[in-house]
C-alpha cells in the first residue's frame, strides 16, 4: 500500500494529468487537493483526448474513486459542463465525491477577477480571470460560499443574498460596474444545487476511511511549484498551495500518511501568464517547442512562453517538495533538437547563484548560465525502455537526474498513456527509480 502526491515542479502544465492517469490504475482513490477550473489536465487515451479541470484524472478508470478536495473551489456550473462531456463520452461519474467545505466560485468573483486584472494595468498578474483569487479571498475573509451552504440554500438563503449585496456595493463603488440580481443568482445556484448533491460528502472522512482500509491513495495536484502562494514567484502566482505540503491541508489529511512524493517536470520548461521566466526563448527555437509541444493552455487556449530547462528552479521544487523521483515529460518534443541548453545557474549582479532568489525583483534580473548538451535528432515516441533510447537522450536525463539530485522514475515520450518508459510501478514498487541522483541506471 502506498499514498503518493503528485505535483508540478516548474509553473505547471508539466503534464501531471498523464502522469496521474498512468498512476491511477494502481490507484483505489484519487483526490484533488487544490486550485480550481483555472488548471487543466490534458489526458489521450486510445486516441481519445480528455480535457479535466476540476475532475481527478482518475475519473477514466471505471472503479477509481475520485474526490473533489476541501481544498479546492468549484464553479458548479463548469463542474457540471465537465460532467456532463464525460457522460457523452461514455465515462462513469458514480465515483466522482465532492467536498462539503469545498468553496464555491460564484458570477461575482469572476466578475471581480476580471476587474481587477486590467485596473492592474503594467502590475496585471496573467489571471486566467475565472475567478480563482478572489474565491479564496473570499475563503480567507470568512465570507465565502461552501458546498455546505450551496446545497442548503433553499433553507438558508440569507447568507448568499447578504454576500451578493455585499459584492455589489465593491462592483459599484470600486468599479463603476452593475450590480447582480441576488435573487436570479439563488435560483441559478439552486438548480446547480439539486444536480451536485449526490455527490456531496464529508471528504475529509472519506479519505480517512480509505487510509484505514489499506487503499492505495494518489494526491493529484494542480499547477506547479513557482505558482505556489508562499513559495512560488510571488505575486506572479496562484491563490493557493500546489506544493507537496499543500495536499495534505487540501486533502485534510496529516502528512505521516503520505509515502512517496513524485514531481513532473517538462524536458524543457514553460509558463503562462506574467512574470519573470529566466530561460524563456524569443526565438525560432522558442517557437519551435510551442508548435512541436502543442504549448497551449487546456484552460484558456494561451500559447504558453517555453525555455529551456531550468535546473535551479528544478532543484528549488525538489527541496520544497520533498520529492522522491521525478516524472520527465515531453521529452520526444526534443527530438529534432542538434543542440540542447540545460540552465544550471544564474548570473546576479555579477555573481553566480546557484539556489533560486525568492525575491520577484532579484529573480527578474537573473542571467541564466547553461551547459550545452548533444541532441539525438532521432525518433523517441516509440521507445519503451531506457535502453531504447539514443544515448544522447539517455545522457540528457543523466544529466538532469544529477543536476536535481532527484532520482528519475517515469520518461514520457508522447501524449498517450502506452508512451511512457517505466521501470517499477511507482506506487507499490519500493524507493527505486530509473535513474540514480547520479545519473546511473538502476538495475533490478
Amino acid at each position: 500500500m502506498a499514498n503518493v502526491i503528485i505535483i508540478g515542479a516548474q509553473w505547471g502544465d508539466e503534464g501531471k494529468g498523464k502522469i496521474t492517469d498512468l498512476l491511477s490504475k494502481s490507484a483505489d482513490v484519487v483526490v484533488r487537493s487544490q486550485g480550481g477550473v483555472n488548471a487543466g489536465h490534458t489526458v489521450v487515451v486510445q486516441g481519445q483526448t480528455f480535457k479535466l479541470h476540476l475532475i481527478p484524472s482518475g475519473i477514466l478508470y471505471p472503479n477509481t474513486e475520485c474526490i473533489i478536495g476541501s481544498g479546492t473551489v468549484i464553479d458548479p456550473r463548469e463542474l457540471l459542463k465537465e460532467i456532463d462531456q464525460l457522460h457523452k463520452l461514455n465515462v462513469s461519474t458514480k465515483n466522482l465525491y465532492i467536498s462539503q467545505t469545498a468553496h464555491v466560485t460564484m458570477p461575482y468573483h469572476r466578475i471581480l477577477d476580471q476587474a481587477a486584472e486590467e485596473r492592474r494595468g503594467k502590475y496585471r498578474i496573467g489571471t486566467t480571470g475565472r475567478g480563482i483569487g478572489p474565491t479564496y479571498s473570499d475563503k480567507a475573509e470568512r465570507i465565502g460560499i461552501r458546498m455546505l451552504d450551496l446545497i442548503y440554500c433553499d433553507r438558508y438563503p440569507e447568507k448568499i443574498e447578504w454576500t451578493i449585496n455585499y459584492k455589489n456595493a465593491v462592483l459599484e463603488k470600486l468599479y463603476g460596474l452593475p450590480p447582480l440580481n441576488a435573487k436570479e443568482i439563488i435560483e441559478e445556484y439552486r438548480g446547480y444545487a439539486e444536480r451536485l448533491r449526490p455527490y456531496v460528502v464529508d471528504s475529509s472522512l472519506k479519505i480517512a476511511q480509505a487510509v484505514k482500509q489499506k487503499k492505495n491513495i494518489l494526491f493529484e495536484g494542480a499547477q506547479g511549484t513557482l505558482l505556489d502562494l508562499d513559495h512560488g514567484t510571488y505575486p506572479y502566482v496562484t491563490s493557493s498551495n500546489p506544493i507537496a505540503g499543500g495536499a495534505c491541508v487540501g486533502a485534510g489529511v496529516g502528512p505521516t500518511i503520505i509515502d512517496r512524493i513524485i514531481g513532473v517536470a517538462k524536458a524543457y520548461t514553460t509558463r503562462v501568464g506574467e512574470g519573470p521566466f529566466p530561460t524563456e526563448l524569443h526565438d525560432e527555437i522558442g517557437e519551435y517547442l510551442a508548435e512541436k509541444g502543442a504549448e497551449y493552455g487546456t484552460t484558456t487556449g494561451r500559447r504558453r512562453r517555453c525555455g529551456w530547462f531550468d535546473g535551479v528552479i528544478g532543484r528549488y521544487a525538489a527541496r520544497i517538495n520533498g520529492l522522491d523521483c521525478l516524472a520527465i515529460t515531453k521529452l520526444d518534443v526534443l527530438d529534432e533538437l542538434p543542440e540542447i541548453k540545460v540552465c544550471v545557474a544564474y548570473e546576479v549582479d555579477g555573481e553566480i547563484c546557484r539556489e533560486f532568489p525568492i525575491h520577484a525583483l532579484k529573480f527578474a534580473n537573473c542571467k541564466p548560465v547553461y551547459e550545452t548538451l548533444p541532441g539525438w535528432q532521432q525518433p523517441t515516441s516509440h521507445c519503451r525502455t531506457l535502453e531504447e533510447l539514443p544515448k544522447q537522450a539517455q545522457d540528457y536525463l543523466k544529466f538532469l537526474a544529477e543536476l536535481m539530485e532527484v532520482p528519475i522514475a517515469i520518461v514520457s515520450v508522447g501524449a498517450a498513456r502506452e508512451q511512457t518508459i517505466i521501470v517499477e510501478d511507482p506506487i507499490h514498487g519500493p524507493k527505486r527509480a530509473l535513474l540514480d541522483s547520479k545519473g546511473k541506471p538502476v538495475k533490478s
